[in-house]
């Protein structure tokens, strides 16, 4: 332990000046995690508070408080069937299966949407089986979209150039959401002969989803 944060020993009988240097010691070094009320100064960096709001630890940084992301918000889904289109070039909203593991991430209503509890900044993983029955090229859209809006610049593209040809195709992105925003997953193809493809299991291999989605909460 360093000279900085060890306890200051008593020298002598001048105990009034070992108190003074006691107390200054635990008051660097046990800081209470006192209720923030909402007018406290963040003008010193480190000071630890409770937010009794929004339910939550801050510390003050730069002039503000600044959440302490806790362990909340991580999620995983699977589409455990195969996934057509009923009309080429036309936005579908893929519909997933929550694992039990989810925490902090729901699926609203619709089911399509994908709902977040707290504010942040959210990275997504998506893949998809995509699968095609022509022999003809057929052409694969995914985008997300938030609160019912397209993402810019999100959309991407993949396609299969024979008959039962089969690939993934995966993408990671950052989203920063509010509380209680909602993503959507959306697909389109070009051909009604193009699917997501979901394999079941088949000793000694587990099931293929037609897609999956994960995600994980970085910070506040």
């Amino acid at each position: 332990m360093t000279q900085q944060y060890r306890a200051p020993e008593p020298n002598g009988d001048d105990w009034k000046s070992w108190a003074r240097r006691m107390m200054q010691y635990l008051g660097q070094t046990r800081i209470p995690l006192v209720q923030q009320t909402g007018d406290e100064s963040a003008a010193d960096d480190g000071q630890l508070m409770w937010d009794r709001v929004n339910k939550y630890p801050v510390v003050s940084k730069n002039g503000e408080w600044r959440q302490i992301v806790l362990e909340d918000g991580h999620a995983d889904y699977i589409i455990t069937a195969d996934v057509t289109a009923a009309t080429i070039n036309t936005a579908y909203k893929l519909t997933y299966d929550a694992l039990s593991t989810n925490h902090g991430i729901t699926l609203g209503t619709p089911a399509s949407r994908i709902v977040v509890e707290e504010g942040g900044q959210y990275v997504f993983s998506f893949s998809a089986q995509v699968s095609s029955t022509s022999s003809s090229t057929v052409h694969f859209y995914f985008w997300p979209s938030i609160n019912g809006t397209n993402v810019d610049n999100s959309a991407m593209a993949t396609a299969l150039h024979q008959n039962n040809a089969t690939l993934v195709t995966s993408r990671a992105q950052v989203f920063t959401l509010a509380a209680g925003d909602y993503l959507e997953v959306n697909w389109m193809v070009d051909s009604t002969n193009g699917f997501l493809n979901y394999t079941a299991a088949a000793s000694p291999r587990p099931a293929l989803p037609a897609s999956t989605l994960s995600i994980t909460r970085l910070h506040g």
